[in-house]
């Protein structure tokens, strides 16, 4: 069974480049976003985490915590973050986990059906599925997934447009228009009449009986 939009985020307990992690506890009462990679030392990851280095303070000003999943140990993790910061030009101070066993990658449905998987020499082709990113909320439930192949490097101005949107929309009854930029007007949820949504945004703008255009709230 895939981990799909609403579910809650498997935990897991995993050995990781910040030491132990157990996922909820260390999620704690911030957004999450998992980045799962299916080598070290792998071309279009190393440019990946470095940009995810030099934007650490992005996601530190949207309260959201970072983590890392590679299927290699955490003594190579160590190695590859040397790559990674002299790529990025920052820090990567964020966990990366050991996910040697692949219990992270099977836990989300990363992977093909295990019989794929070679016991040894594994490579990074054998692994390819694991180029997932999960945004999760502090409820512990999967807000956003996007799903990568290994020749297509991450949009990370996306990925922080999206968390934008997530933490825009959640628990509030408006959602956001394609190409939303935070500070935009977001569209009105039709579960509001147009009475209760102007008692609640203000003024609208109704460009069709069921698409009404409101300021962002907060």
């Amino acid at each position: 069974m895939s981990v799909r939009i609403n579910d809650t985020a498997p935990d897991f307990t995993a050995e990781s480049t910040a030491g132990t992690i157990r996922f909820h506890e260390w999620l704690g009462d911030s957004y999450g976003i998992i980045f799962s990679h299916p080598r070290d030392f792998t071309p279009v990851c190393t440019t990946e985490f470095g940009a995810v280095a030099q934007l650490a303070p992005e996601f530190a000003k949207r309260g959201t915590k970072v983590i890392g999943v590679s299927v290699d140990t955490v003594a190579d993790h160590g190695k590859w973050k040397r790559d990674i910061e002299a790529f990025g030009g920052a820090p990567a101070d964020f966990p990366i986990i050991d996910d040697t066993s692949l219990t992270v990658a099977k836990a989300y449905d990363m992977l093909p059906a295990e019989y794929y998987l070679p016991t040894e020499g594994r490579a990074p082709a054998h692994t390819a599925t694991v180029r997932t990113v999960y945004i999760v909320g502090p409820d512990k439930k999967v807000r956003l997934t996007m799903t990568y192949p290994m020749s297509v490097g991450r949009n990370f101005a996306e990925i922080l447009r999206a968390l934008d949107a997530v933490r825009a929309t959640d628990g509030v009854p408006v959602a956001t228009p394609a190409n939303w930029q935070p500070g935009q007007d977001v569209i009105v949820a039709l579960s509001l009449n147009d009475e209760q949504a102007r008692e609640r945004f203000g003024e609208l703008d109704i460009r069709l009986p069921y698409l009404r255009f409101a300021k962002a709230p907060g």
